[in-house]
């Protein structure tokens, strides 16, 4: 529970850098579509990074290997989204588009086990 909610505060941390940078960076440098890109990042890895704030509350309350691996989706998720549209916004490396449905997956998996997490608990 301990790992997951530093995991989380981390991770939280690190959505307000990127986001900051965004704003204060990269305005300058990256045309407003590709601008929107890194915010869409940003966003998706701000609301999975408290995410894993309900994935502590749920180990703590609910235990067990299905919790654990929605944390890790969660976290593939942020890593593979929002890194994707990170790297893609301030490199223009357009391939990296393809496999950011891949993090989307990830962090809808995610949601779906900790549902089922919740709904076996009652």
């Amino acid at each position: 529970m301990a790992n997951w909610f530093a995991a989380a505060a981390i991770l939280c941390g690190l959505g307000v850098a990127l986001g900051a940078f965004g704003a204060h960076g990269l305005r300058e440098r990256l045309t407003a579509d590709m601008l929107a890109v890194f915010e869409t990042g940003v966003r998706y890895h701000f609301i999975h990074a408290l995410g894993l704030f309900a994935v502590a509350w749920a180990a703590s309350r609910w235990p067990g290997p299905l919790v654990a691996a929605a944390g890790w989706l969660f976290v593939a998720g942020i890593l593979i989204f929002s890194g994707s549209l990170y790297v893609l916004s301030v490199s223009g490396i357009r391939w990296l588009g393809a496999i950011t449905p891949i993090g989307g997956l990830c962090m809808i998996a995610g949601w779906a086990l900790l549902a089922v997490v919740a709904l076996r608990s009652s």
